[in-house]
């Protein structure tokens, strides 16, 4: 039977792997992140540090901000995969749109300015599912695992 420590650090060493890859992707593997891709990558170095201090300190909120930090990667995960298969726009700032309308001027000055990554842009799948759809589904799973830590706080 796990602990609560155990699932604990199960959750943290689960962010901690995840940044791991995606580190791994990009400075092994070449593959430049994407404005969205930073965002999902905050919440999971946050929810290594809750692991470390709900290992220390008992009670039940820290790991149900673990949960909470853990799913909000989650949730920006299932916000890129949308923008990755055209299912809602993305931001502005890392997304193609239509150019339309636009003098010249404009249309250069948006080209100059644009992100060399593109958040619209697939960079890696596996099994149909882009990087950001792996994490919000390893996501989930860590969430469970915080709530089952929080649940045997309490």
């Amino acid at each position: 039977m796990l602990t609560r420590n155990h699932l604990v650090l199960l959750a943290a060493m689960g962010s901690a792997a995840l940044l791991l890859g995606a580190f791994g992707f990009q400075y092994i593997g070449g593959l430049a992140p994407c404005h969205l891709c930073l965002l999902q990558r905050w919440p999971h170095a946050a929810a290594i540090v809750i692991g470390v201090a709900a290992v220390a300190i008992r009670g039940a909120a820290l790991p149900l901000f673990g949960a909470l930090a853990a799913a909000t990667s989650g949730g920006i995960g299932i916000y890129h995969t949308g923008v990755e298969r055209g299912w809602w726009p993305g931001p502005d700032t890392c997304t193609s749109s239509p150019v339309g309308g636009m003098s010249t001027d404009d249309l250069l000055n948006r080209i100059m300015t644009a992100p060399m990554v593109r958040c619209d842009d697939v960079a890696w799948e596996m099994l149909g599912l882009s990087m950001a759809s792996w994490n919000a589904l390893a996501s989930a799973v860590l969430v469970l695992f915080w709530l089952l830590a929080a649940r045997k706080t309490a």
